[in-house]
């Protein structure tokens, strides 16, 4: 069969010369023999080919605009089969290859690979090194996330503070004045296109000149030469193992890669930077007001210049020594700095606090793009809307499922109902047990815990236990129908003639003595109307003015007009009713 296909073989061969080329990649001479520390720049290799064959992937599915950036990664996340495989492999590959970069500045440093005729590679690695981590940073931004909105926004910051050009790069980075669209775009132009092709000119350079120059050994040789095949082959490929073993057990355990709540400008979520950035995030705190540029541009510039500068300093007598004395200063001021800024904000209440809410933000926001239908056309930003409003204006005195409405404790106990499920058939059937009627969840800690209503469910109970048990249904279906519920559709059609019963039903039960449905009276009104009880529009009218006749009059318990008062613009109460009924 090989006799077959060497006229193919040498058809390529004169064609191409890929057989040469692919000779003297694999014997090229190795003095002293193959080496576990030479392994690093392989390992590079490989996690680069991952990060590119990944991000085409990504890219396939990405959509950057301020809109649809978050919804889209989303989507790849929590719909796509293998999707938060794949992009958790993008993330985390990214992660591991910082470190790989900072173990292969080392090995080159202590091997005294950056000396003549090796000065031009080791600068080649020293931009490379400089070109991932501005992928890293452009990457971190395009989720649209919480996270990745305000940590991009610290690192513009110290963009800003370079003198003189400071403010202009900024606003050439952010397409503007501010983050928002064009800030999205240029990010995802620099990370999917111009910073990719530097890395793929500057890296076949740096493999270049590489094979130019061979690999250092460090001397005195202790074995005999080997070729690159098989042996240092076989050390290249179990660490690149390694290290996808390494990815892999940060992907299944993390299920994929974190994704926060939607940026959102106007909170206050606790700004911090990448790990890989953090030391630079503390060393600024150490120069506030207008010595920040010498803690975030001069200091910073310096210690590069002399890392640049390594390979003719390195040419003094004591060149080398200085080399690794700056390189290990520079890596455990670095350290020490992070380890500082992770211990700080471990013991921060406030930090701690603001990280909590972010994590609640990113479950609520979740939960109702898996449970309401998706996302809306103005973005996912808008699912979050209604239950913060009801987290300040609400949960005062009213609870979601026991919590504020965004997964957090209620800051005052709980005085009035809880709105989970409101106007359903469920919330309805509950709330008219005599006992859970006065209980803390609906009205036992209002004034109506013994009012009229109280006092009919007490003097009914037994009927309701009884015989009248299945008219009380229907005269439920019927007013939890008024509501028209998204989540009830297929039951309120399928049981109409039931409905339609219990309206009639509303009356034979003595309800009109006080309520009124289908056609309000304000002349007869002692209760709320329960025409369109639980309706957007019904809803709306009761946080326009729950004092109104129509509702509870002056029977009213401390319920704010938020409408009539203008508490909260018309905007608002749409959002807090369209998250209360589920649309």
């Amino acid at each position: 069969m090989f006799k077959k296909l060497k006229p193919l073989q040498d058809w390529i061969e004169h064609r191409t010369g890929a057989g040469k080329l692919a000779q003297e990649a694999l014997y090229e001479n190795i003095p002293g023999g193959s080496r576990w520390r030479y392994v690093w720049g392989s390992t590079l290799t490989f996690t680069l080919a991952v990060q590119f064959i990944t991000g085409i992937v990504l890219w396939m599915g990405y959509a950057p605009s301020a809109t649809s950036a978050w919804e889209s990664v989303y989507y790849m996340q929590e719909r796509v089969s293998g999707g938060w495989f794949l992009r958790g492999l993008h993330h985390w590959t990214a992660q591991v290859m910082t470190v790989l970069l900072v173990l292969h500045l080392m090995q080159v440093v202590i091997d005294g690979a950056y000396k003549a005729p090796r000065e031009v590679n080791f600068w080649f690695g020293v931009i490379l090194l400089q070109l991932v981590l501005a992928l890293s940073l452009t990457g971190y931004l395009l989720p649209w996330d919480q996270k990745g909105y305000w940590a991009t926004k610290v690192a513009t910051d110290i963009l800003g503070s370079t003198p003189l050009v400071g403010p202009y790069l900024k606003e050439l980075v952010l397409g503007g004045a501010d983050y928002g669209h064009h800030t999205l775009t240029r990010f995802f132009a620099l990370h999917a296109g111009v910073l990719p092709g530097l890395v793929i000119a500057l890296t076949a350079g740096h493999i270049y000149l590489f094979r130019r120059h061979g690999i250092t050994p460090k001397k005195p040789l202790k074995k005999p030469d080997e070729y690159f095949w098989p042996e240092q082959v076989l050390k290249d490929a179990v660490a690149c193992l390694a290290v996808l073993a390494t990815v892999l057990f940060f992907v299944v355990r993390h299920h994929g890669a974190d994704l926060g709540a939607p940026a959102d400008p106007s909170s206050n979520y606790p700004a911090r930077p990448d790990w890989y950035f953090l030391f630079l995030f503390q060393f600024l705190k150490y120069f506030p007001g207008h010595w920040e540029v010498l803690g975030a541009i001069v200091i910073p510039g310096i210690v590069m210049g002399l890392i640049f500068l390594m390979p003719i300093l390195g040419q003094w007598k004591l060149g080398h020594r200085f080399n690794l004395g700056l390189l290990c200063a520079v890596l455990i001021g670095a350290g020490s700095l992070t380890a500082i800024a992770l211990r700080e904000d471990a013991s921060n209440a406030t930090y701690q606090s603001g990280v909590s809410h972010a994590a609640n933000d990113a479950a609520v926001v979740k939960d109702l793009a898996r449970s309401r239908g998706g996302i809306p056309p103005e973005g996912a930003l808008s699912l979050l809307q209604g239950p913060k409003l009801f987290a300040q204006h609400c949960a005062s005195c009213h609870a979601f499922d026991g919590h504020n409405g965004l997964l957090a404790k209620l800051t005052a106990p709980q005085s009035a109902p809880d709105l989970k499920g409101f106007a359903s058939r469920e919330y309805l059937a509950d709330l008219l047990e005599p006992a859970r009627f006065r209980s803390s969840k609906f009205f036992g800690n209002t004034k109506h815990a013994n009012g009229k209503m109280a006092k009919f469910l007490d003097k009914h109970a037994a009927d309701f236990a009884g015989e009248s048990k299945a008219d009380l249904a229907k005269v439920i279906e019927a007013i939890s129908a008024e509501a028209k519920l998204r989540s009830q559709q297929q039951v309120d059609v399928r049981d109409a003639a039931r409905i339609q019963e219990g309206r009639k039903l509303f009356e034979t039960l003595g309800c009109t003595d006080c309520h009124s449905l289908g056609k309000w009276d304000p002349d007869d009104a002692t209760a709320p109307d329960l025409t369109g009880y639980g309706s957007r529009d019904w809803m709306l009218s009761l946080l326009h003015d729950p004092s109104h006749a129509r509702f509870y009059g002056e029977k009213n318990d401390r319920m704010p007009a938020f409408g009539k008062d203008e508490k909260l613009s018309g905007q608002q109460l749409g959002r807090i009713v369209d998250w209360l009924r589920g649309d």
